[in-house]
Protein backbone atom coordinates (compact mmCIF):
# COMPACT_ATOMS: atom_id res chain seq x y z
CA UNK A 1 0.00 0.00 0.00
CA UNK A 2 1.71 3.53 -1.31
CA UNK A 3 1.09 6.29 1.05
CA UNK A 4 -0.62 9.19 -0.62
CA UNK A 5 -1.67 11.36 2.67
CA UNK A 6 -1.12 11.36 6.10
CA UNK A 7 -4.38 12.17 9.02
CA UNK A 8 -3.02 12.82 11.71
CA UNK A 9 -5.78 12.40 13.77
CA UNK A 10 -6.09 8.59 13.43
CA UNK A 11 -2.87 8.19 15.10
CA UNK A 12 -3.80 5.92 18.36
CA UNK A 13 -7.50 6.16 17.00
CA UNK A 14 -9.95 3.39 17.86
CA UNK A 15 -10.88 1.29 14.91
CA UNK A 16 -12.97 -1.30 14.21
CA UNK A 17 -13.48 -3.09 10.53
CA UNK A 18 -15.77 -5.91 9.65
CA UNK A 19 -13.99 -8.34 7.12
CA UNK A 20 -10.38 -6.81 7.91
CA UNK A 21 -8.68 -10.22 7.29
CA UNK A 22 -8.85 -10.34 3.73
CA UNK A 23 -9.88 -8.79 0.28
CA UNK A 24 -10.18 -4.95 0.64
CA UNK A 25 -10.75 -5.21 4.42
CA UNK A 26 -7.12 -6.55 4.77
CA UNK A 27 -5.93 -3.56 3.02
CA UNK A 28 -8.04 -1.03 4.57
CA UNK A 29 -6.61 -2.88 8.04
CA UNK A 30 -3.10 -2.00 6.63
CA UNK A 31 -4.00 1.38 5.16
CA UNK A 32 -4.86 2.70 9.49
CA UNK A 33 -2.70 0.76 10.91
CA UNK A 34 -0.02 2.93 8.42
CA UNK A 35 -1.50 6.13 9.87
CA UNK A 36 -0.87 4.91 13.40
CA UNK A 37 -4.41 3.70 14.07
CA UNK A 38 -5.29 0.72 16.63
CA UNK A 39 -7.29 -1.30 15.18
CA UNK A 40 -9.30 -4.53 15.65
CA UNK A 41 -11.50 -6.66 12.91
CA UNK A 42 -13.75 -9.44 12.90
CA UNK A 43 -13.61 -12.16 10.54
CA UNK A 44 -14.55 -15.75 9.99
CA UNK A 45 -11.06 -17.41 8.68
CA UNK A 46 -8.48 -17.54 10.66
CA UNK A 47 -6.18 -14.68 10.04
CA UNK A 48 -2.95 -15.19 12.14
CA UNK A 49 -0.41 -14.98 9.46
CA UNK A 50 -1.91 -11.57 8.18
CA UNK A 51 -1.82 -10.62 12.13
CA UNK A 52 2.18 -11.29 12.01
CA UNK A 53 2.61 -9.89 8.19
CA UNK A 54 1.23 -6.70 9.79
CA UNK A 55 3.22 -6.70 12.89
CA UNK A 56 6.05 -7.57 10.89
CA UNK A 57 5.68 -4.31 8.70
CA UNK A 58 3.91 -1.84 11.09
CA UNK A 59 5.30 -2.47 14.25
CA UNK A 60 2.19 -3.08 16.03
CA UNK A 61 -0.79 -5.63 15.52
CA UNK A 62 -4.15 -5.93 14.53
CA UNK A 63 -6.53 -7.22 17.41
CA UNK A 64 -8.20 -9.93 15.45
CA UNK A 65 -11.14 -11.39 16.78
CA UNK A 66 -12.56 -14.42 15.22
CA UNK A 67 -16.09 -14.32 14.23
CA UNK A 68 -19.40 -14.88 12.12
CA UNK A 69 -20.85 -10.78 11.62
CA UNK A 70 -24.38 -11.99 11.17
CA UNK A 71 -24.28 -13.80 14.84
CA UNK A 72 -25.01 -10.50 16.22
CA UNK A 73 -23.84 -11.64 19.78
CA UNK A 74 -20.54 -12.34 18.68
CA UNK A 75 -20.38 -9.23 16.64
CA UNK A 76 -21.43 -7.19 19.71
CA UNK A 77 -19.07 -8.82 22.00
CA UNK A 78 -16.34 -8.42 19.53
CA UNK A 79 -17.39 -4.48 19.40
CA UNK A 80 -16.60 -4.52 23.66
CA UNK A 81 -13.31 -6.88 23.02
CA UNK A 82 -12.19 -4.09 20.92
CA UNK A 83 -13.27 -1.31 23.36
CA UNK A 84 -11.44 -2.98 26.02
CA UNK A 85 -8.24 -3.28 23.94
CA UNK A 86 -7.96 -0.03 22.43
CA UNK A 87 -10.31 2.36 24.32
CA UNK A 88 -14.20 3.13 22.25
CA UNK A 89 -14.37 2.65 18.93
CA UNK A 90 -14.45 6.36 17.33
CA UNK A 91 -13.90 4.45 14.06
CA UNK A 92 -16.94 1.95 12.83
CA UNK A 93 -16.06 0.32 8.52
CA UNK A 94 -18.65 -1.93 7.50
CA UNK A 95 -16.77 -3.64 4.97
CA UNK A 96 -17.77 -7.38 4.51
CA UNK A 97 -19.86 -8.28 2.17
CA UNK A 98 -21.17 -11.31 -0.37
CA UNK A 99 -21.83 -10.24 -3.65
CA UNK A 100 -22.48 -13.92 -4.32
CA UNK A 101 -24.15 -14.28 -7.93
CA UNK A 102 -27.81 -15.82 -7.98
CA UNK A 103 -31.05 -16.96 -10.27
CA UNK A 104 -33.29 -14.50 -8.78
CA UNK A 105 -36.47 -17.21 -9.75
CA UNK A 106 -34.58 -19.84 -7.93
CA UNK A 107 -33.62 -17.79 -4.53
CA UNK A 108 -35.13 -19.33 -1.35
CA UNK A 109 -36.50 -17.71 1.53
CA UNK A 110 -33.48 -19.10 3.13
CA UNK A 111 -31.06 -17.79 1.21
CA UNK A 112 -32.41 -14.40 0.99
CA UNK A 113 -32.25 -14.29 4.73
CA UNK A 114 -28.63 -14.93 4.63
CA UNK A 115 -27.41 -12.72 2.34
CA UNK A 116 -29.65 -9.85 3.56
CA UNK A 117 -28.26 -10.77 6.86
CA UNK A 118 -24.26 -10.22 5.36
CA UNK A 119 -25.01 -7.57 3.72
CA UNK A 120 -27.53 -4.85 5.23
CA UNK A 121 -28.27 -6.59 8.41
CA UNK A 122 -24.83 -6.82 10.43
CA UNK A 123 -23.85 -3.11 9.25
CA UNK A 124 -27.25 -2.01 11.43
CA UNK A 125 -26.19 -4.13 14.43
CA UNK A 126 -22.21 -2.70 14.21
CA UNK A 127 -23.68 0.66 14.15
CA UNK A 128 -25.60 -0.30 17.14
CA UNK A 129 -22.68 -1.32 19.31
CA UNK A 130 -20.25 1.41 18.03
CA UNK A 131 -22.78 4.09 19.01
CA UNK A 132 -23.27 4.35 22.89
CA UNK A 133 -19.28 4.62 22.97
CA UNK A 134 -19.22 7.44 20.39
CA UNK A 135 -22.15 9.06 21.84
CA UNK A 136 -20.46 9.47 25.16
CA UNK A 137 -17.10 10.64 23.53
CA UNK A 138 -19.65 12.87 21.17
CA UNK A 139 -17.37 12.06 18.13
CA UNK A 140 -17.11 9.05 15.70
CA UNK A 141 -17.01 8.07 12.22
CA UNK A 142 -19.08 5.48 10.55
CA UNK A 143 -18.42 4.17 7.27
CA UNK A 144 -20.91 1.53 5.12
CA UNK A 145 -19.74 -0.05 1.96
CA UNK A 146 -22.00 0.19 -0.57
CA UNK A 147 -21.63 -0.36 -4.27
CA UNK A 148 -22.26 1.38 -7.44
CA UNK A 149 -23.86 -2.14 -8.77
CA UNK A 150 -27.52 -0.93 -7.35
CA UNK A 151 -26.81 2.18 -9.06
CA UNK A 152 -26.23 0.94 -12.48
CA UNK A 153 -28.94 -1.77 -12.19
CA UNK A 154 -26.55 -4.71 -12.63
CA UNK A 155 -28.05 -8.20 -12.75
CA UNK A 156 -27.57 -11.21 -11.43
CA UNK A 157 -26.88 -10.56 -7.83
CA UNK A 158 -30.93 -8.85 -6.93
CA UNK A 159 -30.38 -9.71 -2.92
CA UNK A 160 -26.96 -8.08 -3.29
CA UNK A 161 -27.98 -4.59 -4.94
CA UNK A 162 -30.94 -4.66 -2.22
CA UNK A 163 -28.80 -4.72 0.32
CA UNK A 164 -26.56 -2.00 -1.23
CA UNK A 165 -29.43 0.14 -1.73
CA UNK A 166 -30.73 -0.25 1.57
CA UNK A 167 -27.31 0.66 3.01
CA UNK A 168 -27.59 3.91 1.21
CA UNK A 169 -30.90 4.83 2.51
CA UNK A 170 -30.07 3.70 6.29
CA UNK A 171 -26.35 5.68 6.33
CA UNK A 172 -28.64 8.79 5.46
CA UNK A 173 -31.14 7.84 8.29
CA UNK A 174 -28.19 6.92 10.60
CA UNK A 175 -26.79 10.28 9.95
CA UNK A 176 -29.76 12.36 11.34
CA UNK A 177 -30.44 9.91 14.12
CA UNK A 178 -26.70 10.64 15.71
CA UNK A 179 -25.48 13.72 14.10
CA UNK A 180 -27.25 15.78 17.17
CA UNK A 181 -24.14 13.56 19.49
CA UNK A 182 -21.46 14.46 16.75
CA UNK A 183 -21.09 11.74 15.00
CA UNK A 184 -20.57 11.12 10.92
CA UNK A 185 -22.46 8.59 9.19
CA UNK A 186 -21.15 8.00 5.59
CA UNK A 187 -21.62 5.20 2.66
CA UNK A 188 -18.84 4.61 0.35
CA UNK A 189 -20.03 2.95 -2.91
CA UNK A 190 -16.46 1.73 -4.62
CA UNK A 191 -16.80 0.33 -8.58
CA UNK A 192 -15.19 -2.67 -9.73
CA UNK A 193 -11.81 -3.38 -7.76
CA UNK A 194 -9.37 -5.86 -9.33
CA UNK A 195 -9.01 -7.65 -5.98
CA UNK A 196 -7.92 -11.38 -6.00
CA UNK A 197 -11.46 -12.69 -5.88
CA UNK A 198 -12.76 -10.87 -8.44
CA UNK A 199 -9.82 -11.42 -10.67
CA UNK A 200 -10.40 -15.51 -9.88
CA UNK A 201 -13.99 -15.65 -10.11
CA UNK A 202 -15.89 -13.05 -12.61
CA UNK A 203 -13.32 -10.66 -14.27
CA UNK A 204 -13.27 -11.87 -17.78
CA UNK A 205 -10.93 -10.13 -20.39
CA UNK A 206 -14.36 -9.09 -22.36
CA UNK A 207 -15.86 -7.60 -18.86
CA UNK A 208 -12.73 -6.01 -18.09
CA UNK A 209 -12.66 -4.17 -21.01
CA UNK A 210 -16.59 -3.44 -21.68
CA UNK A 211 -16.20 -1.67 -18.03
CA UNK A 212 -13.38 0.00 -18.23
CA UNK A 213 -15.25 1.38 -21.69
CA UNK A 214 -17.73 3.04 -19.10
CA UNK A 215 -15.14 4.61 -16.59
CA UNK A 216 -14.18 8.15 -17.54
CA UNK A 217 -10.87 7.59 -16.52
CA UNK A 218 -9.57 5.09 -18.10
CA UNK A 219 -7.58 2.75 -15.49
CA UNK A 220 -8.90 0.13 -13.13
CA UNK A 221 -9.42 0.65 -9.28
CA UNK A 222 -6.97 -0.83 -6.87
CA UNK A 223 -7.28 -1.50 -3.55
CA UNK A 224 -5.62 1.42 -2.62
CA UNK A 225 -8.02 4.09 -4.62
CA UNK A 226 -10.75 2.85 -2.11
CA UNK A 227 -8.46 3.07 1.12
CA UNK A 228 -7.68 6.75 0.89
CA UNK A 229 -11.05 7.15 0.40
CA UNK A 230 -12.28 5.67 3.71
CA UNK A 231 -8.89 7.52 6.06
CA UNK A 232 -10.03 10.74 4.56
CA UNK A 233 -14.03 9.64 5.56
CA UNK A 234 -12.89 8.47 8.58
CA UNK A 235 -10.61 11.58 9.74
CA UNK A 236 -12.03 14.87 10.85
CA UNK A 237 -10.36 16.46 7.61
CA UNK A 238 -14.03 15.35 6.39
CA UNK A 239 -15.67 16.83 9.50
CA UNK A 240 -18.79 18.14 7.82
CA UNK A 241 -19.32 15.64 5.75
CA UNK A 242 -22.59 13.55 6.74
CA UNK A 243 -25.28 11.52 5.52
CA UNK A 244 -23.29 11.17 2.32
CA UNK A 245 -22.34 7.89 -0.54
CA UNK A 246 -18.92 8.97 -1.42
CA UNK A 247 -19.08 6.91 -5.23
CA UNK A 248 -15.52 6.33 -6.28
CA UNK A 249 -15.79 4.07 -9.46
CA UNK A 250 -13.64 6.02 -12.61
CA UNK A 251 -16.59 7.99 -13.60
CA UNK A 252 -19.60 5.13 -14.10
CA UNK A 253 -22.27 6.68 -12.29
CA UNK A 254 -23.01 10.16 -11.72
CA UNK A 255 -24.72 10.85 -8.32
CA UNK A 256 -26.20 14.39 -7.13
Amino acid sequence: MTATATFHDLKDASVYITGGGSGIGADLTDGFLGQGAKVAFIGRSDASDFVDAMAEKHGRAPLFLQGDITDTDRLRATVAEAAEAHGPVQVLVSNAANDKRHNWLELTPEEWDSLLAVNLKAYLFAAQAVAPGMISAGAGSIINFSSISYMMGNAGYPAYTAANGGITAMTRSLARELGPDGIRVNALAPGWVLTEKQLEKWATPEGLAAHLDRQCLKTHLEPRDIVDAVLFMASATSRMMTGQCLVVDGGVVTTG
